[in-house]
């Protein structure tokens, strides 16, 4: 038998064992808003202990939490030291979305169904929590490495950005590998991402009665002058393209509009959220400065209203990095073997906190428990879900990628 049929008997036979702890991690509500992270985080390191693995527990200030506006956040680093060689990090995030409506299943029962396991962050990435540890679980038990060190990174800080959580811990100094593989989907390896501009615009105007409407300025009259610049703006951006396979163009949301008063008043203020996604071959700081400069120019053909921009959130895309080969080339080969088909490296239009390693200069892909799409998964959507079988699957690949990357270079 040899070590990856070893590795991978060894997944089997304990798999129901990971599909118990996954179920444990997804019973414990992290919807972010509010952010209160820190209780699951306490829970994931007493399920850990249980393995021998003993969890870091590294606190992000409190006050830095709410100014951020979290409640708290908690993120674990697990070392397992073998010797010397490659350091790979393995992260996964444990904060999701609130549940929303229409659930069919239990959003923190982790209730099996057909083969799949529902439950808000049974996809994203939660999933991952297991498929890591039990990945590393699998290589000790069967390969013993000799040389090099893994570390799991469970954080808590991706749907906000995750500046307090992989961000934390690398400007904290408190890690620095040589490889990372971030939570993802196992029919395809991730090399590259959007990056996400996201900002609030409020529309200032000057409140006056409905009956006498000429003495007082529209804002919302203001908002949609801007808004409708900004759309035709999106209009243009079908026409720019990416190189990188899986992402195909620039776009623009606007996902959040409030204002107004009451129906009888001429409206003072209305505020907008908009989301622009960038495709890597973009300057982020120079989409910032078009974007205002849309809406300034807007809002200047209207007279009387006036404009506070106010970014919410930049994160820079992915791009590869040099030195990523050996991990795409070891998920790839198992994957493929695992999964019967080829799994392309290539992009997503989505953006995660893996850009801050690429930032730091530590080359990484995105790869975990996951279907094909999304939207198979149902992520940010009611009933979300992980496929078993890519679970038990995705935990085999990542098992035998260590032990590849692990051995003497």
């Amino acid at each position: 038998m040899t070590d990856y049929a070893r590795l991978d008997a060894w997944v089997d036979a304990h798999f129901d064992e990971e599909v118990r702890f996954l179920q444990s991690l997804v019973r414990v509500p992290t919807d972010t808003p509010p952010g209160n992270n820190a209780p699951h985080a306490v829970r994931t390191a007493e399920l850990l202990q249980d393995f021998g693995f003993d969890a870091e527990a590294h606190t992000v200030p409190a006050e830095q939490v709410k100014d951020y506006g979290m409640e708290s956040i908690t993120n674990l680093i697990v070392r397992r030291e073998y010797g010397p060689g490659r350091r790979v990090a393995l992260n996964a995030h444990g904060d999701v979305v609130p549940p929303g409506d229409g659930w069919q299943h239990d959003p923190y029962g982790a209730e099996i169904d057909n083969g799949s396991l529902y439950g808000r962050a049974a996809a994203v990435s939660k999933s991952d929590f297991a498929s890591f540890t039990f990945a590393v679980r699998a290589l000790e038990a069967v390969a013993h490495p000799t040389h090099g060190a893994v570390e799991l990174h469970f954080t808590y800080d991706e749907e906000f950005g995750g500046l307090l959580g992989p961000g934390w811990l690398l400007s904290q100094g408190l890690t620095k590998p040589d490889l990372m593989i971030a939570a993802g989907f196992s029919y395809e390896v991730v090399t590259a991402h959007n990056g996400c501009l996201q900002m609030e615009v409020t529309v200032h105007g000057k409140m006056a009665h409905a009956a006498i409407p000429s003495t007082g300025v529209d804002a919302l009259q203001g908002a949609v002058k801007i808004l409708n610049a900004l759309y035709a703006q999106n209009e243009q951006y079908q026409h720019i393209t990416s190189d990188v396979p899986g992402i195909s163009h620039p776009y623009l949301n606007i996902g959040r509009i409030e204002g107004g008063t009451n129906t009888n008043v001429v409206p003072g203020k209305v505020s907008f959220k908009l989301d622009r996604r960038m495709i890597p071959e973009e300057n982020a700081a120079e989409v910032e400065a078009n974007i205002r400069q849309i809406i300034q120019d807007a809002a200047a053909s209207m007279p009387g209203i006036s404009i506070d921009i106010k970014r919410l959130l930049l994160a820079n895309s992915m791009r590869p990095l040099p030195g990523n080969q050996p991990l795409v080339a070891a998920i790839q080969k198992h994957g493929e073997a695992l999964f019967g088909e080829p799994i392309p490296a290539m992009g997503t239009p989505l953006y995660t906190d893996v850009r801050l390693y690429a930032e730091a200069g530590i080359p990484g892909v995105i790869y975990g428990a996951g279907p094909r799409t999304v939207l198979e998964s149902h992520a940010k959507r009611n009933d979300e879900r992980v496929v078993l079988e890519d679970l038990r699957r995705a935990t085999k690949v990542i098992a035998r990628t260590l032990a590849d990357l692990l051995h003497p270079v």
